[in-house]
């Protein structure tokens, strides 16, 4: 790759009604806001939350799609996936938003821990808080990552728990996420020592669906939804059908 392609630089929760409240301010100097409850941080407190409208009503048209979204989410995960319920209000963005996700899950090159720090990495730096309580949930009890490596991904660098490659990984999915982005040749080629080619451009590509994720959920002011409760409390309610996301 050419050096002048990149530039350098770094269940349980109770049934309710989907957590849209008002987006919290962003971090002094326009960085990404401070990690959420429970994962490396805590999420800061909105002063305004129980005096400013929702940018959403809090439940979406009773469509049959909906209905049938509805049902699949509390069949797989329990409850109905807060992004789900937001995305609701406009069925036709939903239903491409699922089928996406179900093709996602079916991305089976790159080892599933892997994919799981890189989500999260990306996940933390763009201060998603519901994406980091669903992502805690998912990699401990669906995918067996150890819940230290999980709660130590905001702080990585600093952290003894991560492999070489794992570490590479977080700072690509940092880089990735950076905006502009960071990614360099050094680091494609640190990592081309791990990952072949075919596992490289998954990376890329999970990292840029969190994105996706993320800034939608973060834009809607989506908040933690009570999944990384149901791994410290060990009620786990119903157990998904299959690992993933679908219907995020």
């Amino acid at each position: 790759m050419s050096a002048d392609r990149r530039t350098s630089g770094a269940s349980g929760p109770s049934e309710r009604k989907p957590s849209i409240h008002p987006r919290p301010p962003a971090a002094a100097g326009g960085c990404h806001p401070g990690a959420p409850s429970g994962v490396g941080g805590k999420t800061p407190p909105s002063k305004e939350k129980d005096t400013v409208m929702p940018p959403l009503p809090p439940t979406p048209p009773m469509t049959l799609w909906y209905r049938l979204g509805s049902w699949y989410s509390r069949r797989r995960y329990g409850v109905m996936l807060d992004p789900a319920a937001a995305i609701g209000h406009n069925m036709r963005v939903g239903r491409s938003y699922a089928l996406f996700e179900l093709r996602v899950e079916r991305w089976r090159k790159l080892d599933r821990h892997l994919k799981d720090l890189a989500v999260m990495a990306a996940a933390s730096r763009i201060g998603c808080a519901w994406c980091m309580d669903f992502g805690y949930w998912e990699a401990t009890m669906n995918h067996d990552v150890p819940a230290g490596k999980i709660q130590a991904v905001p702080g990585w660098r600093s952290s003894g728990l991560f492999s070489e490659p794992e570490r590479l990984v977080l700072e690509y999915a940092e880089a990735m996420t950076a905006t502009p982005p960071g990614v360099t040749d050094d680091l494609v080629e640190k990592l081309g020592a791990h990952l072949n080619e075919a596992q490289l451009v998954e990376l890329t590509a999970i990292v840029a669906v969190e994105n996706l994720r993320s800034r939608i959920n973060s834009a809607l002011g989506l908040t933690a939804q009570g999944f990384k409760d149901r791994c410290e409390t060990g009620v786990v309610g119903q157990t998904p059908v299959t690992a993933g996301r679908a219907g995020r």
